[in-house]
């Protein structure tokens, strides 16, 4: 059994895991309440890596269409992309490209709290020059209050 003791954690080991490790994290996590999705992305285009995070989420049914659900991924994926670039992230316009692993969680933001809802969102990979040896590893985490 994988120990996820809170909401962020979880997020960044599902992310940061490798092959059939990954599916041991989400097992764990969603045995213990929390709500799963995963996903890859690649682009020098930070908007695609929303796009692909915002659609995960929804088709997977950590949101819905309210404002305040929409909002809070939105603002959690921020957070995680201002972990990968060191502030904010650029990418195409500066010649950088990223190849990333995510993961958005929802549940409670620890395991002894399980009153308040909160999202995370994860994001594990590589950020450099679009070309192959020029890059290196990087991860960010976003979480939010629904």
């Amino acid at each position: 059994m994988i120990h996820c003791s809170s909401l962020g954690k979880t997020a960044l080991l599902i992310a940061m895991a490798e092959g059939n490790e990954t599916e041991d994290f989400v097992l764990s996590a969603k045995e213990k309440g929390f709500e799963v999705v995963t996903g890859k992305v690649g682009s020098m285009d930070v908007q695609k890596i929303i796009a692909a995070v915002e659609t995960a989420a929804k088709r997977g049914g950590l949101t819905d269409d309210s404002y305040r659900s929409q909002h809070a991924l939105y603002h959690a994926i921020l957070d995680a992309l201002q972990g990968l670039g060191r502030g904010p992230l650029q990418l195409g316009n500066i010649l950088r490209t990223v190849g990333l692993r995510f993961a958005v969680v929802k549940g409670p933001r620890t395991m002894e709290e399980f009153d308040d809802l909160w999202i995370a969102v994860s994001m594990y990979g590589m950020i450099g020059a679009p070309i192959k040896g020029h890059e290196h590893e990087v991860c960010g985490l976003g979480v939010n209050h629904l």
